[in-house]
């Protein structure tokens, strides 16, 4: 589990270390050698410096180089530390020059980005940006350090550098890992230090911190053991065979022992060809009390909404299931929206430990904001006013329960395809079978799915792998897990 700050927080905490612990040039000192021990230098290094500490940080680097590189200066201009290391690199006899439009990288192996930090803000323009295109077009391995110049360190968004490899100091920003940050940042690797975080932190959490939350089967058991649970879903509209079919499958995988299959019955002959493993329950149009009883009757989780399209009777639906027991319950796509148009009051008072999975557009809905403002932070504050987790579709994935928020880095390019969100809901409903939900074990179920997308893409390829791809690779990952 790797802690995770927002760049207010890195620079609140790096001045408080500066004033009670180690002193600014230390600690530059420390993240450029940080930046040499990270990587097997070869070959010539061109380093590109700004003005500030992220360019001391390079001109360590290239104290610690020599010989073997050359600095590359936007401006005759430098912070008092980075001032001092410069200074340093001109005793060691290492060559500098000064950028200009007609900058060339031939001869060099690798080029080290030190131009902006994190705090950069705003837009690249004018001959930054034509440095970094010519960084981007150079075809050599590129490292940016702390952040790939041009990203913002809180969003992850904004053009920038393109790194083979970005060298976090201290602790990973948020920027690092959210947005576009994983198109701009092929290899991430943080190395702390010695600076104490001062402020909120969030964590990054990989295979490791899910060790030993799987059960082991045991030969005395039977399926009851493991969770009865349901996938409510499905309208004329969106029959879904398939989709709901690889749900079902893909609830089974992640553990659970029976998975209960619930839709309409106008669509049940469409649904029922695909189903194995999964048992059948036919529902009657509009909402029926004693169907619905009937139909989660020994149920202990419940994923509702996929697919399900529009109508008042999903809103009488899904108000009687959280007034009226105490299961676990995921609430995806059209559950979101069915929910959006409800008294929100109603997850105060639930009995029901309920999973919330949207994506952008979703929560925007739900939360009745712009998809503009939609961020972790604001499904934090969601988290928390009304007793659920919210687990925020991205290119990182955020879940939070109002108090924390794990993110998880994982999943890949091929995973943008229909049903991926849906696979999603079925693990978790897996999960929920014998597991009470709460921020660790619905991360371990966005961990499954990521991972299990990942190993679906190296099977197949990016373009054209599908959702039952990832569901075919769910056991390869909960083996990982186990340690198999």
């Amino acid at each position: 589990m790797q802690e995770v700050v927002s760049v207010k927080v890195m620079r609140e905490s790096d001045e408080a270390t500066i004033k009670n612990k180690t002193d600014s040039l230390t600690l530059m000192k420390r993240a450029g050698e940080a930046v040499y021990n990270a990587y097997n230098w070869k070959g010539k290094t061109a380093i590109i410096c700004g003005g500030g500490n992220n360019a001391g940080d390079g001109y360590v680097l290239a104290s610690l180089l020599g010989e073997e590189c050359h600095l590359f200066l936007l401006w005759d201009k430098f912070s008092s530390d980075g001032r001092f290391y410069f200074d340093e690199c001109i005793k060691k006899g290492v060559k500098y020059s000064f950028i200009d439009e007609n900058i060339s990288f031939e001869g060099f192996d690798t080029i080290v980005d030190c131009i902006f930090g994190t705090g950069f803000r705003g837009e690249v323009t004018g001959i930054v940006k034509d440095i970094i295109d010519k960084i981007n077009g150079s075809g050599k391995y590129v490292i940016s350090v702390d952040i790939p110049s041009g990203l913002n360190g809180d969003t992850g968004t904004g053009y920038s550098v393109i790194s083979d490899m970005t060298v976090s100091i201290g602790t990973i920003k948020t920027g690092l890992i959210l947005n576009e940050a994983k198109d701009k940042i092929k290899k991430l690797i943080n190395c702390p230090i010695g600076i104490d975080i001062v402020g909120e932190k969030y964590y990054l959490l990989d295979k490791e911190d899910f060790y030993g939350m799987l059960p082991e089967r045991k030969s005395f058991s039977h399926k009851g053991t493991y969770g009865y649970t349901a996938i409510w879903g499905g309208c004329e509209e969106y029959a879904g065979a398939v989709k709901l079919g690889n749900l079902s499958l893909s609830a089974l995988k992640s553990g659970c022992g029976v998975t209960r299959l619930i839709v309409k019955e106008n669509i049940a002959p469409f649904v029922a060809p695909y189903l194995l493993e999964s048992t059948l329950f036919k529902m009657p149009g509009g909402f029926d009390k004693e169907k619905t009883d009937e139909a989660l009757g020994g149920i202990k989780c419940l994923a509702i909404g996929m697919g399900w399209g529009k109508g008042k009777e999903y809103e009488e639906v899904l108000k009687y299931i959280l007034e009226s027991y105490a299961i676990n319950v995921v609430i995806d796509a059209d559950g979101l929206n069915t929910l959006s148009n409800m008294d929100l009051d109603i997850l105060k008072r639930t009995k029901c430990n309920v999973c919330l999975t949207p994506h952008v557009k979703e929560f925007s809905r739900l939360a009745k904001i712009d998809m503009k403002e939609v961020d972790f932070i604001k499904a934090k504050e969601f988290a928390k006013e009304y007793g659920v987790v919210v687990l925020l579709k991205g290119t990182a994935t955020a879940v939070t329960d109002g108090d924390e928020v794990y993110f998880i880095n994982r999943g890949c390019p091929g995973m943008a395809t229909a049903g991926s969100g849906d696979v999603l809901s079925g693990i978790l409903c897996g999960i929920g079978g014998y597991m009470e939900f709460d921020i660790k074990s619905v991360s371990l179920g966005a961990y499954i799915a990521a991972r299990a997308g990942e190993e679906a893409q190296r099977e197949v390829n990016a373009l054209s792998m599908t959702a039952s791809d990832t569901v075919r690779n769910i056991g390869k990952v909960t083996g990982e897990i186990y340690g198999y």
